[in-house]
């Protein structure tokens, strides 16, 4: 199973719809979201793919009751797990959550495959030391609304090889338009 993992949207609509395209392209069959989207709304460009949509808030968490109604619906394909989640996809247990300090020590316990964070705005991929003896792979996509100066980024991610590809989108989709056509 492929995967798409992005982070910290913050409202850039058409940097997050490039985003999932470009995983949809890649055969991605599930988005995995860390924190931050901010608006509820800015998840609708998503619709379009029929991907299901793993999300957790961050701490620009926006309007929660707006993101707990979109998720309610049972048309929808967003997930909203609230401050974290422990899901299993292709038999890979994930955590997600949204920051880096809190990720670290879930890691810690091996009781994840992967842990996925974000709020720093950089991306990580890497291995650590877990109490179990093992190793927990810990995941920052980054920011996939290139928020300040930072790349916009994403992570695509293969489960069943667990492989993980840093991918760059270009900035300048923001001001094309409001849905980045």
């Amino acid at each position: 199973m492929k995967i798409c993992l992005v982070s910290d949207s913050h409202d850039h609509i058409a940097l997050l719809d490039a985003a999932v395209a470009d995983a949809k392209a890649w055969g991605a069959e599930a988005v995995l979201h860390c924190g931050d989207v901010v608006a509820p709304s800015t998840l609708r460009c998503l619709e379009k793919y029929r991907l299901p949509v793993h999300l957790i808030h961050g701490n620009n968490t926006g309007d929660l009751y707006t993101l707990g109604r979109l998720a309610a619906d049972p048309a929808s394909l967003v997930h909203y797990h609230g401050m974290d989640a422990g899901i299993t996809l292709a038999g890979r247990r994930i955590f997600l959550v949204h920051y880096p300090h809190y990720a670290r020590a879930m890691a810690a316990t091996g009781d994840w495959d992967i842990v996925c964070c974000g709020h720093s705005h950089a991306p990580s991929e890497e291995w650590l030391p877990n109490l179990k003896g093992g190793q927990t792979l810990l995941l920052n996509p980054g920011t996939v609304g290139g928020v300040g100066q930072a790349p916009a980024t994403l992570i695509l991610g293969d489960l069943a090889r667990m492989t993980f590809e840093l991918r760059e989108l270009d900035k300048r989709l923001e001001t094309l338009s409001p849905t980045g056509t």
